[in-house]
């Protein structure tokens, strides 16, 4: 079968091979994929960022964020069954440790993922541990089908804490989640949304989706221009997704005493804070990762099939598995929102 692998451990490296078909093992879930997203860690991996050099053992087919077609099932599945459409969660979890036992799977002592630590789904089949193969609804397409892992990053980070019902939020850093973090903000109640971003594409995107106010930093002060639309506070909840330093610095300037900050992305190298002044606030750091298994998850589906939240625009470009390359160039260039890989088109 066909499957974009990562080839050796270098720089770039990706690219189209032939593969071994897979089976799906006891507990395991074979899947013919109908479409796969290119994500963050996937450019990492495509990068070789120092952060992934020690989890990836090329070759190795990519890809967390897929839907397709239930084919065949291994010896003990039964919440799932041949024909059905699914979804991966990315967190592979072992239900038995300190963290999933107290209801924190996400954050699993042994956690694995798709595309890292087994072959993920940048391929024709892929065969996964059948606890993260979760039923789509019946009528949701295939893209926005690919887009709930990454959607319910942006759930997360709207729910975690005192949530944003009510509340004025910041979004720093409008790439594909940050945008999805637009929308679910204003979906779950917020009552006023700021967008940050040094592009203009993408602030444009945002205040389609939902942005009360966009702000470009090269032109205008996060911080001031945060306070300015609040009264002189500061937003009550600031969602950090630029990933880096100056980002962050930004974030905490702009939230009001008592707020709450939710890190999604951080600096790529070590960056100090000035803890006094998050004492003297009051303000509250929480780091999201991932999903919580499965509230996130399941209110991904709700807000996805329901309407209450489009994120189909953010699907930019869809490509034939055979050009996958073209996806990672693309976002590179700054010229992609989130590639959609198609296995079965021409």
């Amino acid at each position: 079968m066909r499957a974009v692998a990562k080839l050796a451990k270098a720089e770039a490296s990706v690219g189209v091979i032939d593969a071994p078909e897979p089976e799906a093992g006891p507990g395991e879930a074979l899947i013919r994929v109908s479409a796969a997203g290119i994500c963050g860690t996937d450019m990492a991996i495509y990068d070789w960022a120092p952060r992934m050099q020690p989890r990836i053992a090329p070759p190795r087919i990519l890809g967390h964020e897929a839907t397709g077609i239930v084919e065949a099932l291994g010896a003990g599945v039964t919440h799932i069954k041949v024909g059905d459409r699914v979804s991966l969660e990315s967190h592979i979890f072992c239900g038995e440790c300190r963290f999933c036992r107290r209801g924190d799977a996400h954050l699993c002592q042994f956690l694995g993922y798709p595309g890292i630590s087994i072959d993920g789904g940048f391929a024709d089949r892929v065969a996964v541990p059948a606890q993260i193969a979760r039923p789509v609804p019946a009528g949701m397409d295939d893209h926005l089908a690919a887009m709930i892992e990454p959607f319910g990053i942006a759930v997360h980070s709207c729910m975690a804490q005192r949530g944003v019902s009510g509340r004025t939020v910041l979004v720093n850093g409008c790439g594909p989640i940050g945008l999805m973090t637009v929308a679910a903000a204003r979906a779950l109640g917020a009552r006023r949304v700021l967008a940050a971003d040094l592009n203009l594409k993408r602030l444009k995107l945002a205040e389609q989706m939902g942005a009360d106010l966009i702000i470009d930093p090269s032109k205008s002060d996060v911080a001031k221009a945060a306070k300015d639309a609040t009264g002189g506070f500061g937003v009550e909840v600031g969602i950090e997704y630029s990933g880096v330093a100056s980002g962050l610095d930004s974030v905490l300037a702009a939230t009001e005493r008592m707020g709450d900050i939710r890190l999604v992305a951080g600096p790529k190298d070590p960056h100090p804070l000035d803890i006094n002044a998050i004492l003297r606030t009051g303000i509250s750091l929480y780091g999201v990762h991932g999903r919580r298994l499965w509230q996130d998850w399941d209110m991904s589906v709700e807000l996805l099939s329901e309407g209450r939240v489009d994120i189909s625009m953010l699907a930019d470009p869809v490509l034939p598995l055979d050009r996958a390359v073209e996806g990672f160039e693309a976002i590179k260039a700054g010229a992609a929102l989130k590639p959609i890989l198609v296995p079965e088109q021409a």
